[in-house]
């Protein structure tokens, strides 16, 4: 059922009207608000928020026969909430206090606000033709700039797989449990202020050497000014304010932009695997940065929708050099 918190009405106490409120945010917990999204156009659930898990073992992050269980740390609290495709549309349901906030975001984290129609790749054939297979894809938006900060400084100058594990297992040492009937092991992320007091050995065993976790907590000093970042600012004026933060570069913010502002043009320039794959993709070669942009240059304003098309296409450049060597920071 919808739920809505009445207002409380007359001159009661505060302290009454205090508890009424958190009676009834507690109720939440219990209590699902749903909606469900069906807008004219197509939205595929996972081609759309795909990007959204770090590895296949996110303790923030599920796809299960359902559908997608993901978890916010919301400005009113913890939210959990379980998106399912239907033929009718994408049925959202949410618990826990930060359930409404979570539910009323459905729109943009589902990409109504990312107009796909400009976007014209119809002199490129591989591009084309995942365009017509993925017309449901979007970008999302899910207004959380911290949450999206972390695992990014987490995956800096590291493998993928070094950064997933760090990431899961601080999540699951600081994280609280999902509100809700939620899958066993599904987390929240912790708050800034959890982030800023994680002690040094700690970050040591998750694997993260103190250049990077002194990154997080320096963020966390600031994360409710970072959060106001994409009320005030989108596009490289977002991506610069983002980096005025010691430690973010232009691939960690391009990495934030993508996910929390729905950026369409942002690309993460300094990706280990990215130059090679969009060469590889659009001319059978590979290439460095500077010829990626090059490469994408045509497409400038919507060059993040471009990248996201040549990875959905599957397309990759053969592997002949080594794999890269993972670093076990614990022991140094």
């Amino acid at each position: 059922m919808n739920t809505v918190l009445a207002q409380a009405s007359g001159a009661a106490p505060a302290s009454t009207r205090a508890s009424t409120r958190a009676s009834a945010l507690a109720s939440l917990v219990d209590d699902p608000i749903r909606t469900r999204y069906a807008p004219k156009a197509p939205v595929d659930l996972r081609h759309t928020l795909g990007p959204l898990g770090r590895g296949p073992y996110d303790p923030t992050t599920r796809w299960d026969t359902a559908g997608l269980w993901r978890t916010f740390l919301t400005p009113d609290g913890a939210a959990t909430m379980l998106l399912t495709q239907s033929a009718a549309g994408i049925d959202a349901t949410a618990w826990g206090p930060g359930a409404e906030w979570a539910i009323a975001g459905v729109p943009e984290l589902l990409g109504a606000d990312d107009d796909w129609s400009t976007l014209d790749v119809s002199s490129h054939h591989l591009l084309a033709d995942v365009r017509r297979r993925t017309t449901g894809m979007r970008l999302m938006r899910t207004r959380r700039v911290f949450e999206a900060l972390v695992p990014a400084v987490l995956e800096q100058k590291v493998t993928s797989v070094e950064a997933y594990r760090s990431w899961a297992r601080l999540v699951r040492a600081h994280g609280t449990a999902a509100p809700g009937p939620a899958p066993d092991g599904l987390m929240v992320c912790p708050s800034a202020e959890v982030w800023r007091h994680i002690p040094s050995w700690e970050w040591h065993t998750a694997g993260v050497d103190p250049r990077r976790s002194r990154v997080i907590v320096e963020a966390a000093r600031v994360a409710s000014a970072l959060e106001r970042t994409g009320h005030v600012a989108r596009g490289p004026a977002a991506s610069q304010r983002l980096r005025t933060v010691n430690g973010i570069g232009i691939w960690t913010a391009a990495e934030i932009a993508q996910r929390a502002f729905g950026d369409p043009d942002a690309v993460s320039v300094g990706d280990y695997h990215l130059a090679s794959i969009v060469g590889y993709a659009l001319t059978g070669m590979k290439t460095d940065d500077d010829g990626m942009l090059e490469l994408l240059e045509p497409w400038a304003g919507q060059r993040q929708r471009v990248v996201r098309l040549i990875l959905a296409s599957g397309v990759m450049p053969p592997r002949r050099g080594p794999r890269a060597t993972i670093t076990d920071h614990r022991w140094r």
